[in-house]
């Protein structure tokens, strides 16, 4: 099996929202810093209780040279915490995209990616 595998994405995209969004933030306050944003069910929520959620939201960059850069990992708890993930990002204008997966408690990881 290839980890490839197990990944979904917006195809198989159902009534519950797991594709991870990802947002490029440019500038932002008085230190003008650029972030990226990763949310899952932006535009419909996901359940946020024990039982379904959303663990967890990674993040990676890809490099105009195609060097791949972890940006970490953000977990989340279920009912107290909604899975908006944010990532300070040096040098923005370095990367061609940005992948994010995201992990469901019931319905696995799941993919996005960007590019800029």
């Amino acid at each position: 099996m290839n980890f490839g595998e197990i990944l979904q994405g917006k195809d198989e995209e159902g009534k519950e929202k797991h594709v991870p969004e990802i947002e490029i933030i440019r500038g932002h306050g008085q230190a003008k810093t650029d972030f990226v944003r990763v949310v899952v069910g932006k535009e419909v929520p996901h359940p946020n209780t024990v039982e379904h959620h959303i663990e967890w939201v990674e993040l990676y960059g890809i490099t105009k040279e195609g060097r791949t850069v972890d940006f970490g990992r953000m977990d989340f708890e279920p009912v107290r915490t909604d899975p908006i993930a944010t990532f300070h990002v040096n040098k923005l204008d370095d990367f061609k995209a940005f992948c994010a997966l995201e992990y469901c408690n019931i319905h696995g990881v799941w993919q996005n990616c960007i590019e800029l």
